[in-house]
Parts: C-alpha cells; sequence; structure tokens
C-alpha cells in the first residue's frame, strides 16, 4: 500500500491528526484509470468536508492527488481509500472552521462476491448518514458475529427496522419487486447506482426484521462488490444467487468514469 498527503509521500507528522478520530472517507474501485460513480464519491466526500469542518472540498485537487497516487504505485486497476481530515481541527474550539488534508491510500484492487451468511444486532453507527473514520463499533459487531459463526452483520434500529450492514447496503426481493430497506444509514455508491439502473419493480420502504422471514432472495453491495447472501439469523434464502448475478450484471452495464477527463489530466497525456 501506498500512501499520499496532499499530493506528497506521508510522513509521520501527517498522520498524528488522524489519532482525533474525527474525518471521513470514500473508498472505490479503480480499473484503468477509471472509477463507477465518480460523481458519486466526490459528492460524498464534499458534503462531509462540509458538515465536519465547515469548510470547502476542491474536488478537482482531489481527482489530481487520486491519479498522481496511482501512478506512483504504478497501477492502473487498484483500490482507493481517501480520507479527509485537518491538521488544522482543534477538538477544544471545533466550531471553526478549517482547512483540509487529503490523504489517498492504493493498494491491490479486490471485488468482493463470495456470499455470506450474516447475523442481525440491534445497533446503528453515529451519524449514519456520513462515512466518518468512527468505526470501531461497526467492527467489534462483526467481529462477534464471525466469533458466533457468521460471515458479518446486519444492523437492526431500536424500532426493529433493517437499516445497513457492517461495510455494505441490503436489498431483499419479495417475489415482485426489489425492496430497498429506509432506516438511518449510510447510502452507498453502488445502492445508488443500481437503483439508477435496476430495470425491474423496485421499492424504497421501512423493513422490519420480522419481514425478512417471508422473502426469498437478498444481495449486499457497496464499491467493492455486489454478493448474495445466503442465510440471515436462520432463515435461508435459496434465491439470493441469482439475485446477485442480476445486480452484477445492472451493475456491469454502468459506465466507468475516467479520474482524468479533467483538463489537467488531459494536458498529462492520462
Amino acid at each position: 500500500m501506498t500512501v499520499t498527503c496532499n499530493g506528497q509521500p506521508t510522513q509521520v507528522e501527517d498522520l498524528l491528526p488522524a489519532l482525533v478520530n474525527y474525518g471521513h472517507f470514500t473508498s472505490l474501485q479503480v480499473r484503468g484509470h477509471a472509477v463507477q460513480g465518480l460523481g458519486l464519491h466526490l459528492a460524498r466526500l464534499s458534503q462531509a468536508t462540509h458538515e465536519l469542518f465547515g469548510s470547502e472540498l476542491d474536488t478537482t485537487q482531489v481527482r489530481r492527488w487520486m491519479v498522481q497516487a496511482l501512478q506512483q504505485a504504478g497501477l492502473a486497476d487498484a483500490s482507493l481509500r481517501v480520507t479527509v481530515f485537518s491538521r488544522r481541527f482543534d477538538f477544544r474550539n471545533p466550531l471553526v472552521a478549517v482547512p483540509v488534508d487529503v490523504l489517498v491510500a492504493v493498494s491491490a484492487p479486490v471485488a468482493l462476491v463470495a456470499p455470506k451468511r450474516v447475523r442481525s444486532v440491534g445497533w446503528q453507527r453515529e451519524l449514519p448518514q456520513i462515512k466518518h473514520v468512527g468505526t470501531f463499533g461497526l467492527f467489534a459487531e462483526r467481529r462477534a458475529a464471525m466469533a458466533e459463526g457468521f460471515d458479518d452483520v446486519l444492523f437492526v434500529t431500536a424500532d426493529g427496522d433493517v437499516s445497513e450492514g457492517s461495510t455494505w447496503n441490503l436489498a431483499v426481493h419479495d417475489g415482485e419487486r426489489l425492496l430497498w430497506p429506509q432506516a438511518p444509514a449510510l447510502r452507498g455508491t453502488a445502492e445508488t447506482l443500481l437503483k439508477q439502473h435496476w430495470p425491474g419493480v423496485q421499492l424504497t420502504r421501512p423493513l422490519a426484521l420480522a419481514e425478512l422471514d417471508s422473502v426469498k432472495a437478498a444481495f449486499a453491495c457497496n464499491a467493492s462488490g455486489l454478493w448474495a447472501l445466503e442465510a440471515i439469523d436462520r432463515h435461508v434464502l435459496p434465491g439470493s444467487q441469482v439475485l446477485a448475478e442480476q445486480g452484477r450484471a445492472v451493475l456491469a452495464g454502468v459506465a466507468w468514469q475516467g479520474l482524468g477527463s479533467d483538463p489537467f489530466c488531459a494536458a498529462k497525456g492520462i
């Protein structure tokens, strides 16, 4: 893995503010210097920067740093994590708007496709609409589920409604339509793209955990892939693999946007 901060090799002092655990990020897959839903990722970063730091994010510059990081790593296909934090942030005076810093981490590409069995648990992330770096709770819940023989965890609100997985969104099929749970959760880029391009009937509404006993199929999705859910708790979902294959076919038809499709990168021949 290679990591840069504001386009420069990362120094120890660059990482010290990250220990405050106040910041946000987006993770994405790059293939041939292109990204699916690039605009969604950049919008996520921009909105969260404004909400957490009261400042504006130069997304054009962020794209340049992403391309530069890929070049330095010598990769056209990769996993990228773009983290926004601030070396000027003062937790004693958090209302002051501060300029932000951007870490870009480049690692090998991944594609998540293996089916999983998940366990439901009553839990909700803080500020679930933001992809923030406060991930302790969700990973602790995932670890607890794995200790009981499951592959991952599905979160349920205090009202008994399904919200999201540890790092993914959920869709289920009731035999007639695709259902997206409506509850406080991080709305992922893959979920948004699937909603935009799904060819069949779909609906977004509150989905009680008890209703899952009547569904036949479900899949999980995030920017790293889409995979079938074989079972939720003790409820086996026999149609999940077929549904997941349909979802992957939909995503395969979504265009990839080049990271270098701006004047700076065009001038560099990228």
